[in-house]
């Protein structure tokens, strides 16, 4: 029972770590090359805790699954915010190709082990 939390809380950790690296990314693309101070400490706070979620979730679980599920969130999550706020276009294609992306992170944790 202790490892099936521990895998649980390692998987909550690695999605918190894509949702972070989603803020982290659109905080790069505001700070305008770091000229502004508050997208800029956004990056780097972002930066730090995602990185670090995805060390501790990699302690318990596949290096491989571990990057693709953070790359799939923060990917899906960096053009759904894009999107929403009118920064992006929205198409049905890339939405489309954004469930494919949060289904395919569905299936590794499916398959994990």
């Amino acid at each position: 029972m202790t490892v099936q939390v521990e895998g649980v809380m390692a998987w909550l950790i690695l999605v918190l770590s894509g949702v972070l690296e989603a803020v982290w990314a659109t905080a790069l693309g505001k700070s305008e090359g770091f000229s502004r101070a508050v997208p800029s400490t956004v990056f780097v706070i972002g930066l730090v805790l995602s990185m670090a979620g995805l060390a501790i979730a990699m302690k318990d679980l596949p290096v491989g699954t571990s990057y693709a599920v953070w790359v799939g969130v923060g990917a899906a999550l960096t053009v759904a915010y894009a999107m929403l706020t009118g920064d992006e276009a929205a198409s049905l294609i890339k939405i489309l190709l954004m469930l494919g992306i949060v289904g395919c992170v569905i299936g590794l944790k499916v398959v994990s082990h």
